[in-house]
């Protein structure tokens, strides 16, 4: 599993610690680009959904404000 990951030998690529250092950075920028490549849905007035809680409801800038407050007195 792990060596289809490294397209050189495994134990050539961490004798150097700049091959290491490469490696890693290869495949730090595989995983930005493939978590990042998606594109991002625009949150205007027109296409955003509305808040709702668990039951359904919409949840108003009331319940919000009760929400943080009860969080403020943990």
């Amino acid at each position: 599993m792990v060596a289809a990951m490294i397209p050189v030998k495994a134990s050539s690529v961490f004798k150097s610690r700049w091959m290491a250092l490469l490696w890693a950075a290869g495949i730090i920028w595989f995983a930005y680009d493939f978590a990042g490549s998606q594109p991002q849905p625009a949150q205007n007035g027109d296409n955003a959904e509305e808040t709702t809680d668990v039951t359904g409801a919409p949840v108003t800038p009331e319940d919000q404000q009760k929400v943080a407050d009860a969080l403020k007195n943990l």
